[in-house]
């Protein structure tokens, strides 16, 4: 990991030396600069900070907190645009989204703590509705995970996972066997 995060940076010094953006010190003594240029560079190939990029730009992420059945609460930050199904998956939580998120399931079923939250929502369209009627222990504040995208205005949003799904696909097996 070391070495590709020191090739990556050498990958990016020569491109910006053939684009031009990096110069060279000057002889009357710009050299302060050219270090700062470098360090800086240096340092943000090696940061560990939660800040997350994609090419040039900065992401916004959101701050979500997922409480599973034993009441144990995880605090991620989310991409904006990102589901919280994905987001989930990222992060090792354990939300299972049998149906890659394509909405043919209910076992991304999360529910919205706070109300106040659940009101930002989008209304669930129809097929979600539908998914959520096969989903154990359903309640008012009730959503699928692939359906519920990352917008700054559910940053602090609280996930409850629920004690218990039901995969159709699953369960319909292990009654045949």
């Amino acid at each position: 990991m070391f070495i590709s995060r020191v090739s990556r940076f050498g990958t990016q010094m020569v491109k910006r030396l053939t684009k031009g953006t990096l110069t060279s010190a000057p002889k009357t003594g710009n050299l302060p600069k050219v270090y700062n240029y470098f360090f800086h560079s240096l340092h943000q190939t090696f940061s560990t900070t939660t800040a997350h990029e994609e090419g040039d730009k900065e992401v916004e992420e959101i701050s979500v907190t997922f409480v599973d059945k034993d009441e144990m609460e995880t605090h991620i930050k989310v991409p904006i645009g990102m589901s919280m199904l994905e987001a989930a998956h990222e992060h090792d939580i354990e939300l299972e989204g049998a149906c890659e998120g394509s909405c043919a399931c209910s076992t991304c079923h999360v529910i919205v703590r706070d109300m106040e939250y659940y009101n930002k929502l989008e209304d669930p369209t129809d097929e979600e509705n539908d998914m959520l009627d096969l989903a154990f222990g359903l309640t008012e504040t009730s959503r699928l995970g692939c359906q519920m995208t990352a917008k700054p205005e559910l940053d602090g949003i609280c996930l409850e996972l629920p004690s218990a799904t039901r995969n159709f696909a699953v369960d319909r097996y292990a009654k045949a066997t």
